[in-house]
């Protein structure tokens, strides 16, 4: 039987949103271990990294080279951490199951994740998270850790933010909807793998997931899929930060993350952005426990 270990990382440091530190307990209240126990695999709980409220720390006391990032060096402490845990259950045999938190915490679980394999990454999410201090029009680092486990920018050489067995060529990004000027210009100059929802309304989901998870899982040991429950629409996922309408519906999220499962090179996953303090009755994050359930196996018949 997989085991799955789940791994708390309750920061908003990288959000312009106070609430995703709450979205660990929220996904957990919401029936995470059973969802995942009906999916046929057993749920092991580490339970939640330490993290500093963000009242007790100066987001502008960083180094000249972080730009305008805020709360970078908090950031740098959590990752190392998260990757660390994440590290530790694939040497234990177990799929590591971050919980976030702001998708700041994605930069821990690709280091973490690709430190003894090569690995691709999969990105379910409205952004393209390819900002760097340098191009961030808003500061925030939740908008940043795909550049940064690649060493785009600022980001080059930084040890504890990059992912050296991360292979560009194996990173996909899936329904993309709001992309600033500069992450447009990277993906093109970069040549990464990217679907708009535009796709997803021409081809499919399922045509778009399969290709997907084929072009990440290429060459590799495994992939590492990042869910930003911001990719739903908002009317499906209303407790985001910073939702953005047109995203895929409730029963395309369920066929891809069955593709993911059906994939089989899943390695590590994260569930993040969900903001209870926005939220309607729990229903985003008890549908974070659905998705998360699908994606390992869990299905109707």
């Amino acid at each position: 039987m997989r085991t799955v270990r789940i791994i708390g990382a309750p920061t908003d440091y990288g959000a312009n949103r106070r609430g995703v530190d709450m979205g660990p307990s929220a996904i957990r209240y919401g029936g995470l271990a059973d969802e995942l126990s009906d999916a046929g695999v057993e749920a092991v709980d580490a339970g939640d990294l330490h993290v500093p409220r963000a009242e007790e720390r100066d987001p502008d006391a960083e180094p000249p080279s972080a730009g305008d990032a805020k709360f970078l060096r908090e950031t740098a402490d959590v990752c190392g951490r998260l990757a660390d845990e994440v590290s530790g259950s694939l040497s234990a045999g177990e799929t590591p199951l971050a919980l976030g938190g702001d998708h700041s915490i994605a930069i821990g679980s690709l280091v973490g994740s690709a430190r003894e394999a090569d690995i691709g990454a999969v990105w379910f999410d409205a952004h393209a998270d390819l900002n760097t201090p340098g191009t961030t029009p808003s500061g925030n680092v939740h908008g940043m850790p795909l550049a940064a486990a690649l060493g785009i920018g600022e980001f080059a050489g930084v040890e504890w933010a990059n992912a050296p067995r991360l292979s560009p060529e194996n990173v996909v990004l899936v329904g993309l909807r709001s992309v600033d000027e500069a992450e447009v210009e990277l993906i093109r100059e970069r040549g990464f793998t990217a679907y708009t929802m535009s796709d997803i309304d021409e081809r499919g989901i399922t045509d778009v997931t399969e290709e997907a998870m084929a072009a990440a899982s290429e060459g590799v040991d495994g992939v590492h899929v990042s869910l930003d429950l911001d990719w739903l629409d908002p009317h499906e996922a209303p407790g985001v930060g910073t939702p953005v309408r047109g995203g895929v519906t409730y029963r395309e999220a369920h066929t891809a993350m069955e593709i993911v499962h059906e994939a089989d090179c899943l390695r590590s996953m994260e569930l993040v952005e969900v903001n209870p303090t926005l939220d309607q009755h729990n229903e985003t994050a008890e549908l974070a426990t659905e998705l998360a359930a699908s994606a390992f196996g869990k299905r109707v018949l």
